[in-house]
C-alpha cells in the first residue's frame, strides 16, 4: 500500500525545511513555505496520483522559496525602508507655482493682444485653422478667397504672433 502524502511529508519535513531555509534565510518563512508545499501536494493528490510525492514536495518547496525570494527582492527595489531618509526637496510639484501662473497669464494676455492686432481676415484664418482645425481649402471656400491668400494670411499671422511673443520675452 502506497504511503500517504501526509506521511511522506512528515518523513521529509526536516529536509524540506532545510531546503527552504537555505534559499529564503528565514526559518519562519521556510515553515510557511513547506506548509504551502504540503497543501499543494495534498490538492494535487486529490486530483490524481502523484508518481513521486517526495520529489513533488521538494520541487514545490524550491519553486515557492525562489518565488518568495524574487518577490522580496522586487519589493526591496521599490519600497524605501523606514530607516532611510527620502530627499523630497527635488520632487517636482504637480501644480505650477504662483510665479509660473502669473507668467503664463502675462504671456496669454500678450498673445491675445497680438491676435487682436492682426488684420481681420488673417485673424479669422488663424482661428479657423488653429482653433477649429479647418484646412486651407475649406477656409478659402468659406471666406471666398484663394487658397494662396489663406496661405499668405496664415504666414502673416504666424510671423506676427511669433514676433509679438519674442518681443515680450525680451522685455522681461
Amino acid at each position: 500500500m502506497p504511503k500517504s502524502v501526509q506521511s511522506i511529508y512528515l518523513d521529509h519535513r526536516a529536509l524540506l525545511l532545510g531546503q527552504a531555509q537555505r534559499i529564503v534565510r528565514d526559518r519562519e518563512t521556510a515553515e510557511d513555505l513547506i506548509q504551502e508545499s504540503y497543501l499543494r501536494a495534498h490538492h494535487a493528490a486529490e486530483k490524481g496520483p502523484i508518481e513521486n510525492v517526495a520529489g513533488f514536495l521538494c520541487r514545490t518547496v524550491r519553486n515557492l522559496a525562489l518565488d518568495h525570494l524574487r518577490r522580496r527582492q522586487a519589493k526591496a527595489r521599490v519600497e524605501i525602508g523606514s530607516s532611510e531618509m527620502v530627499d523630497v526637496s527635488h520632487v517636482p510639484c504637480g501644480t505650477p507655482s504662483a510665479e509660473d501662473r502669473m507668467l503664463q497669464r502675462e504671456r496669454l494676455d500678450r498673445f491675445r493682444g497680438a491676435l487682436d492686432s492682426l488684420p481681420e481676415r488673417a485673424r479669422r484664418v488663424w482661428m479657423l485653422n488653429r482653433l477649429e482645425g479647418w484646412s486651407y481649402p475649406a477656409i478659402a471656400e468659406h471666406l471666398g478667397v484663394s487658397p494662396g491668400t489663406v496661405f499668405n494670411d496664415m504666414k502673416l499671422a504666424m510671423g506676427h504672433m511669433a514676433d509679438a511673443l519674442s518681443r515680450a520675452e525680451r522685455e522681461r
